[in-house]
């Protein structure tokens, strides 16, 4: 689309960040006309004078079109506001980034996310908690989300691999670079089963003052964050933080008192954080069961065609067997024996009325008429 290009100019200049690019919309109506706008026109916009000369600046330095041709040459693509696709969970917290860059996929299921992260330095209890829990939190259907960073964030990200999940690592510059470089086999593993974002620019270097606003889109594309291991003052702990102002979650795996790097977990507990000795704590808490429930029955195989039909037109809404019988052109007397074998396999549940789904969200009375 047109306006692309100046979604991707506005991401270039310094100082105008969310609030000031949502006042431009505000008082231009578009963001094309706020691009083009005079200089008195942005300064009655509120334009302070830094932004306003960098944004001038970057008008007459910056060929927008070729900026778009440069993210397209590397595979990736550009969420905005106006995408149907920016997700759903980080457009709801406060000022959200009004550019991603993606490389890789971010799909509706992705909203049933759980940020994982903690220590560069972790200790081997660090990374077995750490795997353990990313990994049934995968196969249970759940977005592992993390940095991509060494330590706790690699193994979030690998465990999820593992398991056959998706996850999302969000980088602390341009998404033209891998940092470190030595995930670059991981980083595209990830794009192949989940998505790379930035907020960054293109070519942005990993600087240090990156990574707290990094931190703030993990937690924002998430239900909830996990911190498996950090010492105090750490990456992970702001992580945490911005979680709560957020109005999410924050879990924390509790570690020997005498370890350094789990002061900062065993301080989030202390805190308020929500202590974690398994993968149920989490599920439950989020009021996730439901989707483990659904991944289940998912990874349960169809032993043949006709379950295989079924399965392709049943989710978790009641769906009547005269109806699934039409979907699937197959004999009444077959499709219901078939739906009782796979009742028996935990695969399928019958919710009265001859109405089935693949699995039942805990507290929903499904209504059969």
């Amino acid at each position: 689309m047109k306006a692309l290009r100046y979604w991707v100019g506005f991401n270039i200049v310094r100082g105008i960040g969310p609030t000031r690019l949502r006042a431009l919309l505000d008082y231009f109506g578009d963001i094309e006309r706020a691009w083009h706008a005079p200089a008195e026109g942005l300064r009655s916009a509120g334009l302070d004078r830094r932004s306003l000369n960098n944004l001038l600046a970057a008008r007459d330095a910056t060929d927008l079109d070729r900026e778009v041709d440069r993210i397209t040459a590397i595979g990736a693509h550009v969420l905005t506001w106006e995408s149907p696709g920016y997700p759903r969970l980080l457009r709801e917290i406060a000022d959200p980034p009004p550019v991603l860059y993606v490389k890789g996929t971010i799909t509706e299921e992705d909203a049933w996310a759980v940020a994982v992260v903690g220590t560069r330095g972790a200790s081997v209890y660090g990374r077995e908690v750490t795997r353990q829990l990313a990994s049934t939190l995968a196969r249970s259907g759940i977005t592992i989300v993390s940095g991509l960073a060494r330590g706790i964030d690699a193994e979030a990200h690998r465990a999820a691999l593992k398991a056959g999940g998706r996850t999302i690592a969000v980088l602390g510059c341009g998404i033209d670079r891998i940092y470190p470089s030595e995930h670059r086999r991981l980083a595209e593993e990830v794009i192949a089963h989940g998505a790379l974002v930035s907020d960054y620019p293109l070519g942005t270097p990993p600087d240090g003052s990156n990574f707290p606003p990094r931190n703030r889109i993990i937690s924002g594309l998430s239900l909830g964050v996990l911190v498996t291991e950090a010492g105090v003052r750490s990456g992970a702990q702001i992580t945490a933080g911005f979680a709560a102002e957020q109005g999410r979650d924050v879990f924390a795996v509790p570690g020997s008192i005498l370890a350094r790097g789990s002061a900062g977990t065993n301080a989030l507990i202390r805190d308020g954080a929500k202590i974690v000795l398994g993968p149920e704590d989490i599920l439950e808490e989020l009021n996730l069961t439901m989707v483990a429930e659904q991944a289940e029955a998912r990874h349960v195989l169809p032993a043949d065609e006709t379950e295989a039909a079924l399965l392709a037109h049943l989710s978790a809404e009641p769906t009547h067997v005269d109806e699934l019988q039409q979907q699937v052109s197959l004999p009444i007397a077959r499709v219901t024996s078939t739906l009782a074998l796979m009742e028996l396999k935990g695969m399928v549940r019958q919710v009265g009325g001859m109405k089935y789904v693949v699995a039942r969200e805990p507290g929903v009375e499904y209504v059969v008429d």
